[in-house]
């Protein structure tokens, strides 16, 4: 699960379903200018839509037809409730004021993606030892993860490899340039739902400083590396370099929703599930949640009537938008979460709201009944991934729960050693983009790592880059790859959009009929131990208990078991 846990000018026209309408003077002033997405009543008209918005002093900034969600900018501070008393409304969120930079132009610093444990849990660590790949590609021996679930030349490539078919990646973006994902990327194709946010309403560096002048960013560009990182797992091309992913001949195509910083909002989340709908992208992943709100919660005590009624809009419009993806042929993938939780259970959270739509907002702590719930993960038609290590043991930060977890996949376990110590080769490795590993000082003057989180492989005078990463947002991915695979034997030819098609519903069945089960382990309340090094060198033990509940064939740990790419390429 994505948070580093991971989401311009306003002219007339329409693309896809997404119809932009140019801004008109608002009706109401005197308050600070701010946004809200706003799901339009399912039976209605977007004419009363309209009219209720304007009513309530509200500018349709961007609309999304297939739906019903918009984007409204208001300066009235009673818009939210005025606009959710209307009959042709059925729920208005706040949102964010995106891509308003501070009055200088600039911003101060980089941008700043938050690390969740999973990720911080990288920092530091050492690399053991690997086998060399030998009839693979250069770095296959490092690739674990891929001989775990059978994605190999000897494996699941000898019968099916995805040509023809279309996954869409909805994350922070892809670099296409990469050498390892460029021939396989669809530039003409993909799509950027977002703009870059310098500053948070706090004036807090998000985003960092726009890299364009308009603050949308290319199709083919990712200023994160998360979003390359899973399309690279999914589908790098077998080109003699690097690394092949799971279905090495698929397309990739670039639907992002995530900002540079990781955050992603309702808006260019639905939009890309919509515009995946309607263009024939056959599998989407998705390794993240919708901001604010971790989880959502329609009636919790614990929240001001006003987030009470945005929780519930994040719900409805992310169902719609799955829903539409999903009647329009799209498989639904997602992460299950890092924060090592019982989805199932009442748990309690102090990470919302995690981004600020007013100046002084801040994440509070909630007790969360297990009716709340994280979107998409949680969300009808979806897949949710847990994430296992190298020794297939559900990995210590992967969230899980009997009834909610579907699959598990590799997700990397820098813990799942004999010592109980970090080794950055138990992580997942997969491209990533030569100007951040610049950026961030991970590489000599001739272009070498200088950190075991960093990998290079070269090709005659061709060089690309690699890093391990870890997390649910690794597991999702292998899944995904794993139902592109399904696509390409089961599909027919999309003469409509290109590419192939298969119902979701047979690539859901193909994919869990084929997994390899796992049971709980013995006893099922199971003790992570984690040898934890601090700045001085030392080791603190941490320990964790985690309750695995199920059968041998269905349980909270692996759902229905850990997928095989071999099994579903050859057909079992």
């Amino acid at each position: 699960m994505f948070k580093y846990v991971t989401r311009a000018a306003v002219v007339a026209g329409s693309v896809a379903g997404l119809l932009w309408v140019a801004a008109s003077p608002g009706t109401a002033t005197g308050g600070q200018e701010r946004q809200f997405v706003v799901l339009y009543a399912q039976s209605g008209s977007a004419e009363a839509a309209h009219a209720a918005i304007a009513a309530a002093g509200g500018t349709v900034l961007s609309e999304n037809t297939a739906i019903g969600v918009a984007t409204v900018t208001t300066r009235s501070e009673s818009f939210q409730a005025a606009a959710g008393a209307s009959s042709a409304i059925e729920g208005v969120a706040r949102s964010t004021v995106i891509g308003r930079a501070p009055a200088d132009g600039s911003a101060i610093g980089k941008v700043s993606a938050k690390l969740d444990t999973a990720q911080t849990d990288l920092q530091g660590a050492k690399a053991g030892s690997a086998k060399k790949g030998k009839k693979q590609e250069p770095l296959a021996g490092l690739q674990w993860d891929m001989q775990q679930i059978g994605a190999t030349a000897d494996g699941s490539q000898r019968y099916e490899q995805g040509n023809g078919v279309r996954v869409g990646i909805i994350d922070t973006g892809v670099d296409g340039t990469h050498p390892d994902i460029a021939a396989n990327f669809d530039k003409a194709l993909s799509r950027n739902f977002t703009t870059d946010i310098p500053v948070d309403a706090n004036g807090t560096v998000v985003d960092g400083p726009c890299e364009h002048p308009s603050c949308v960013d290319p199709v083919d560009e990712d200023d994160n590396g998360h979003g390359t990182h899973v399309a690279s797992e999914i589908a790098s091309p077998v080109n003699k370099l690097g690394i092949a992913g799971i279905a090495p001949k698929a397309t990739i195509v670039n639907l992002r929703a995530g900002q540079d910083s990781g955050f992603f909002f309702l808006q260019p989340t639905v939009d890309a599930l919509t515009y995946a709908g309607d263009h024939g992208i056959d599998v989407v992943n998705m390794s993240f949640y919708v901001d604010p709100w971790l989880f959502n919660c329609t009636n919790n005590p614990a929240d001001a009537p006003e987030f009470q009624a945005e929780q519930r809009t994040v719900i409805q419009a992310m169902q719609r938008a799955l829903d539409y993806a999903y009647a329009h042929g799209v498989t639904l993938v997602a992460a299950a979460g890092n924060g090592a939780t019982d989805y199932t259970k009442t748990i309690v959270d102090a990470s919302s709201p995690d981004f600020p739509a007013v100046p002084g907002e801040a994440p509070y702590t909630r007790t969360i009944p297990a009716s709340c719930i994280s979107m998409p993960s949680e969300g009808n038609h979806v897949l949710s991934v847990t994430s296992t290590g190298i020794s297939k043991r559900k990995a210590y930060y992967s969230d899980y729960g009997n009834g909610y977890a579907d699959l598990s996949a590799p997700g990397g376990d820098v813990y799942d050693t004999a010592d109980n110590k970090r080794d950055i080769t138990k992580a997942v490795l997969a491209a990533y983009p030569k100007h951040l590993a610049e950026e961030r000082g991970q590489l000599n003057p001739d272009g070498t790592p200088n950190t075991p989180n960093v990998v290079q492989s070269c090709h005659k005078s061709v060089c690309g880059y690699y890093q391990y990463l870890q997390g649910t947002s690794m597991a999702s991915p292998h899944a995904a790859g794993v139902a592109v695979l399904a696509v390409g034997r089961l599909g027919v030819r999309d003469h409509v959009n290109g590419g192939k098609k298969a119902s979701p519903a047979v690539v859901e069945q193909a994919l869990r009929g084929t997994a390899t089960n796992r049971a709980c382990p013995t006893p099922p309340l199971f003790t992570y131990t984690r040898q934890v090094q601090q700045p001085d060198g030392t080791f603190v033990t941490v320990t964790a208990n985690h309750l695995c509940e199920g059968t041998p064939t269905n349980n909270g740990f692996y759902g229905d078991g850990i997928v095989d790419a071999t099994k579903v390429a050859r057909g079992h």
